[in-house]
This record gives structure tokens, C-alpha cells and sequence, in this order.
């Protein structure tokens, strides 16, 4: 006898389903934890100690910090759920903020909540899950998963303006089919509203806007604090290599940036290109941030490269818009010529893929900004 398909795709009822529910204290993953919960899920719940708290970032719109994980352990307690803490600060630091910081010093503009997902969040927090016997992983982001024989694929949020798919590209196939993400069909005024229903105490929680360790968006005072010799003064030329300018450190700029750069012009400047290796800074107008193509490398591919033979729609920045594009794949590598303008394209971020069909914006993979 064969058993009807549950919430989450499985073959088992929902008694027999133990889930792992990663609550980092928000509305989002409380409001999920309350959903498996009242559908009969045994849910685990499981917060991450990512970093440790100080007085700059007590009062900053942050996540992963002592009050999202009092919030969580509230969250638990209502749900009447086992709760688990794990202590990953040393793990964060080398997977996350290391990298976060060496990336600045390389002119680029990196994106740590990719990297945390990749590391901390869906490998090790993926092995913790299997270790706890569960059949799934469940998360609070805004992706859409369909499930099909055990096989699941990630489709953009339908609120696109939530949609998170862009932070998750390089999960890969076998940890992908064990997430469940069941806020991708709602939007977040919903979510809030199941939250209130469930009597959750984070309901009304703000969301949180800051990279976590990152206090109030000031970026370049972690990096003064872990690598004070960072701040090299050096040129700022123009697009025909004339010296316009000097600047205090190239990790105080980012491709795009127009404001700070402290040049008079009769047009207004932008950061075109940032080399490292002279510690130069290069600016110009607007127009000269449009690129015809980038390359890409550390490609993660998460679906047949037949997908890439039909139009393709890429994502260079996680505020950024889908563009239609021509990707040519060779090995770990991806050659992506765009078919309409953007700006402020940035070694360093993430270009990711997607395919159209009737059920949406489908995620095929992405790779990393490296040209």
C-alpha cells in the first residue's frame, strides 16, 4: 500500500517525519517551526552561536546574535519542540569572516551570507541534521522547492522582492534534495499573520537588514579591526590612466560606488575597476560600468547542461533584476555575454542562472564573478 505524498514531498506521514528546523530567532524560521509543528511534524529545532556579541552590534537590525537565540528558545518553548544550540564561532570566523576580509583586500565585493550558507549553514548544519536521523532540513527562506521522487528543485520566491534564491546557488544537488523551504508560496505580510496566530512572540520582530557581524553596515571598521595594514594610500586614475586623485585603501570602495570617491568633475564619477595589485583605484562615467560579458569560475551547476541550450536568465547581484543571456560552460568555468544592460557589475559576487517555464523561474546553478 503505498502512502500519499506529505507537505514536504515524502512518502511518510507527518508523525512518522522528523524534521530539523533552523531557527536563527526571526519571524521567518519561528513561523516555519510553528507550521511543521501544527501539520504534526516531530520537529527539531536548531539555532546557530555564530558569532560573539558586543556593545556596538547589541542594538543593530542583525542576525544570529544572544537576543535572536533567546528568541528562538521562546519560539521552542511555546511550540512545546526540542531546541538545540550549536556553537559555531570558530567555524564562522574561518569560513565566513576571513574570507569576507580577504576579499576586500582583492578589490572584490564579496558576499558573506552566500559563504555561510555554503559552509556553516548547509554542510555543517546539514551533517548535524543527518546525524539527528531527521528526514529533512527545514529553513526560513523565501524559496520556492518542488519535490518530484525524491528529487527536488529551487524555483524563485513567489514574493519576488523576499526571493533569496540568489544567496542559496551554490547549495549543492544532494543537499538540495533534502531541503524544504514552505515560505516560497507566501509572502511576508502572510507569514507574519501565521505567526500572530501561532502566538509567537516574534511576530511583529523587525527583520534584520545587517550582515550579521557587520555593525550597522560598516563594513570597513571590521576590516580596520582584523587588518588594520589593509589601508594603503594609493591613486585614483581615470579611464585614460591619468592621476586624478589619491585614495586611503582600495577596501574603502566598491565597484558602482559613486559616492566618496571626492573628485571634482563636470559628470559624475564611479567606481569602474579596482586593481589590488597596483592598489589603484579607476573611475569614469556611468556608461563605462556596462559590461557585454563576464567570466565566471567555481561554477555549481544544479541542473543537465541542456538547460544552457534555451535562453537563460542571469542575476549578477542580489538587488539585481534577471537578465536575458548567453552562458557558455566549460569545465568548472562559464563565459556569460549579457543581452541587456546592467551596472556595477563586481568580481567577487555571484552571477546566477535561471530557466522560465509554467512553474516559474527555475535556479540552474551559478558561479562566482571572477572578470
Amino acid at each position: 500500500m503505498n502512502l500519499k505524498t506529505n507537505s514536504i514531498g515524502l512518502e511518510k506521514k507527518p508523525k512518522d517525519t522528523t524534521v530539523v528546523v533552523a531557527m536563527s530567532g526571526g519571524v521567518d524560521s519561528s513561523t516555519v517551526a510553528g507550521i511543521m509543528k501544527k501539520e504534526g511534524y516531530k520537529v527539531i529545532g536548531i539555532t546557530l552561536k555564530l558569532y560573539d556579541d558586543n556593545k556596538e552590534v547589541a542594538h543593530s537590525k542583525q542576525c544570529c546574535s544572544g537576543q535572536d537565540i533567546m528568541d528562538a528558545k521562546r519560539v521552542a518553548h511555546k511550540l512545546n519542540i526540542e531546541h538545540k544550540v550549536f556553537y559555531y564561532q570558530n567555524k564562522f570566523r574561518e569560513g565566513v569572516i576571513d574570507n569576507f576580509v580577504e576579499s576586500y583586500l582583492k578589490g572584490e565585493t564579496p558576499i558573506p551570507c552566500i559563504q555561510c550558507n555554503k559552509t556553516v549553514k548547509f554542510n555543517d548544519l546539514f551533517q548535524e541534521s543527518k546525524n539527528l536521523k531527521a528526514d529533512a532540513l527545514i529553513t526560513g527562506h523565501y524559496v520556492k522547492s518542488i519535490t518530484n521522487q525524491n528529487i527536488t528543485d529551487m524555483y524563485r520566491a513567489v514574493d519576488e522582492n523576499r526571493d533569496q534564491s540568489y544567496f542559496l546557488f551554490n547549495t549543492t544537488r544532494e543537499q538540495l534534495n533534502y531541503l524544504r523551504f514552505p515560505l516560497g508560496n507566501m509572502r511576508k505580510a502572510q507569514t507574519r499573520e501565521v505567526a500572530k496566530k501561532l502566538e509567537l512572540n516574534v511576530a511583529d520582530k523587525p527583520d534584520s537588514q545587517d550582515i550579521c557581524f557587520v555593525p550597522n553596515g560598516d563594513y570597513v571598521s571590521v576590516i580596520e579591526k582584523l587588518r588594520p595594514d589593509a589601508f594603503k594610500k594609493g591613486n585614483i586614475k581615470d579611464t585614460v590612466g591619468k592621476v586624478i586623485g589619491v585614495h586611503d585603501g582600495i577596501v574603502n570602495f566598491t565597484i558602482g560606488q559613486r559616492k566618496g570617491i571626492r573628485i571634482a568633475s563636470s559628470e559624475p564619477l564611479y567606481v569602474i575597476d579596482i586593481n589590488h595589485e597596483k592598489n589603484e583605484i579607476l573611475v569614469g562615467s556611468k556608461k563605462k560600468l556596462i559590461k557585454p560579458s563576464i567570466n565566471l569560475k567555481d561554477l555549481n551547476l544544479l541542473a543537465d547542461k541542456k538547460y544552457f541550450n534555451n535562453e537563460i536568465y542571469v542575476k549578477v547581484r542580489s538587488t539585481g533584476k534577471l537578465i536575458k543571456a548567453k552562458v557558455e560552460l566549460k569545465n568548472n568555468f562559464a563565459t556569460v555575454k549579457l543581452l541587456e544592460d546592467e551596472f556595477g557589475i563586481s568580481p567577487g559576487q555571484a552571477c546566477v542562472f535561471y530557466s522560465k517555464n509554467s512553474k516559474g523561474y527555475k535556479v540552474l546553478g551559478g558561479g562566482w564573478i571572477k572578470k
